[in-house]
């Protein structure tokens, strides 16, 4: 089979469309015998075919006597093909991570919950120590002290690939702190984006932590007490969530491209 055609067939087209995409490609522009004829579909299968290709927006039809269809270009379909599939396959790897996860949490298996903020800086300062290649983190809020150390943690290992994706600003103490400002002065790659109220640390694939507590109401401040990490070990968690990390960093840096 042409590779073009199973291809196309993988994108959700019968057979025969694609059999006459690829052969008006050629033509551009022709008539639904001349199509038949050289893609070698039936004649009296050819309009129905034709018909499905203009529905799903492959190719036009002009009036006439005959009828006319016209290509639409491979980049311009394709392309759309392409980023419909790519969302699609996106939720899909949403939707069975859940599961998947909602599964291994009825597996026993190497997870520890932290509490004390200052018990949860020192784990995060271990895993930085611990990190062979990488260290990727998404901060939602920072601790009284946490963003120096963790500053203080990354800037001795410039061994290690680093990306950060954070909220802009959180508040501590009633001060409003740039975090943004804070990692970047110190020459730590980081980059703005719209993270939630939690944060999540992950070194290498292989472990991770989430960090959660409650906020005040009016400034979104850290209420300290309330603060718990989930320390987890479980290799195939951290490297699912690493990919979930590093697909959401591309997404924003060609966002970014867009922009400029």
């Amino acid at each position: 089979m042409d590779e073009n055609i199973s291809t196309l067939k993988g994108m959700g087209l019968t057979m025969y469309e694609a059999q006459a995409y690829v052969t008006l490609t050629s033509l551009i522009s022709s008539n639904a015998t001349e199509i038949a004829e050289k893609s070698g579909i039936p004649r009296s299968k050819i309009y129905d075919v034709l018909k499905g290709l203009v529905k799903k927006n492959y190719i036009e039809v002009e009036d006439g006597r005959p009828l006319t269809y016209n290509v639409k270009s491979p980049v311009e379909v394709l392309s759309k093909e392409k980023e419909k599939l790519d969302s699609e396959i996106e939720d899909t790897i949403t939707r069975l991570t859940n599961v998947y996860e909602n599964g291994m949490s009825q597996v026993q298996a190497p997870i520890w919950r932290i509490f004390g903020v200052d018990k949860i800086i020192a784990q995060e300062l271990e895993i930085i120590k611990r990190a062979k290649n990488s260290i990727n983190m998404r901060i939602g809020f920072l601790f009284d002290g946490e963003g120096d150390a963790l500053v203080k943690a990354l800037k001795n290992r410039s061994d290690l690939k680093i990306n950060i994706l954070a909220s802009p600003t959180c508040y501590i103490n009633d001060e409003k702190i740039n975090i943004i400002e804070l990692f970047e002065k110190n020459g730590i790659n980081i980059q703005k984006a719209d993270i939630p109220f939690v944060k999540l640390i992950i070194s290498d694939s292989r472990e991770m932590m989430h960090t959660y507590t409650k906020f005040t109401e009016d400034k979104r401040e850290v209420i300290p007490e309330t603060a718990i990490g989930i320390w987890n070990k479980y290799e195939d968690i951290a490297r699912n969530y690493d990919e979930r990390f590093m697909n959401q960093l591309k997404k924003l840096k060609n966002k970014n491209k867009k922009k400029s």
